[in-house]
């Protein structure tokens, strides 16, 4: 995610980190090129058909409708997806108040804190497909790590385990039958959010519906030179160029926001949230505390 001050007016047309400029450049250019061609054929060799201004203007009104809708659709999916990671963290701090409330100092707190942690780093591992093992090895040990990274879903897994610890110490008397209905109701809200998640990283937006979009786009920008001719004359490619951009752009930043948990620049912080949990657990269980992420470049992974 990028963190960074409002760029000034001069910065702000020559800012490239975030910004999806590098990604349709070739695009762009493409449409540019196209439009200076079309516009030398039409001067110097043969008469080319000339489409209305207005029609287009028509078309592009229709076709904005469609970004804009695909592109709050996708928005969505990302703030959803920040919500519940959000909501995760809140459960985490949650949850080590309600073992100090019902339990105390004893062992099985830290156990259960430090299992948390590793639940947060497991399903970052599953969302983003990267190995985690060294993130979690300092939590809950080496033996426990295989036995959970060995399961499809060590998530999954980890909350399992949590699950059993509440059990047994329900059974040796150590939290009571209300105390065990509070914790158990905090690690249904985290596997709540856990299942969200796994949903919004398996639904994409429907195919058909991007398909669609995707070939109106191009089928606009490749038709617009041809009412520019009349309507711009030499700065047709500069008009077709512009409007390239910002539907190409929309096009692009709509696939951005689409998958919200991938390691991207305008992905979420995922390892920032994580680490977020660590210091809130450490700093419960009277651990050495971790140090908050920074963002590298303005970068926040």
């Amino acid at each position: 995610m990028i963190v960074r001050e409002q760029p000034s007016s001069l910065q702000l047309f020559f800012v490239m980190q975030g910004s999806v400029v590098p990604m349709i450049l070739g695009k762009i250019i493409g449409i540019a090129l196209l439009t200076v061609l079309i516009l030398l054929i039409d001067r110097f060799l043969v008469t080319l058909p000339h489409i209305s201004i207005g029609a287009m203007g028509i078309f592009g009104v229709a076709l904005s409708l469609f970004l804009g809708f695909r592109n709050n659709a996708a928005y969505d999916r990302w703030w959803e997806a920040r919500k519940l990671w959000g909501g995760m963290v809140a459960d985490v701090r949650t949850l080590g108040r309600h073992m100090t409330v019902f339990t105390g100092n004893c062992p099985a707190r830290g156990r259960m804190l430090s299992y948390v942690v590793a639940f947060a780093h497991l399903h970052r591992g599953f969302l983003r497909g990267v190995v985690v093992r060294d993130e979690i090895v300092g939590w809950i040990g080496v033996n426990e790590a295989e036995v959970l990274l060995a399961h499809r879903n060590p998530a999954d897994a980890a909350l399992r385990d949590m699950a059993d610890q509440v059990s047994e110490l329900a059974g040796q008397g150590d939290l009571d039958g209300f105390g065990q209905m509070t914790v158990s109701q905090t690690l249904a809200s985290l596997a709540l959010a856990q299942a969200g998640c796994e949903r919004i990283a398996a639904t994409p937006l429907p195919f058909v519906y991007s398909l669609l979009v995707r070939r109106t786009t191009y089928l606009y920008c490749w038709l617009l030179p041809f009412a520019l001719i009349e309507a711009t004359g030499g700065f047709a490619p500069v008009f077709a160029a512009v409007v390239a951009y910002v539907f190409f752009g929309l096009q692009a930043v709509t696939n951005e926001l689409e998958q919200p948990f991938r390691n991207v620049q305008n992905g979420l912080p995922l390892d920032a949230m994580c680490r977020t949990m660590e210091i809130s657990v450490a700093e419960a269980l009277g651990r050495p505390v971790p140090d908050g992420l920074a963002a590298s470049n303005h970068v926040l992974s």
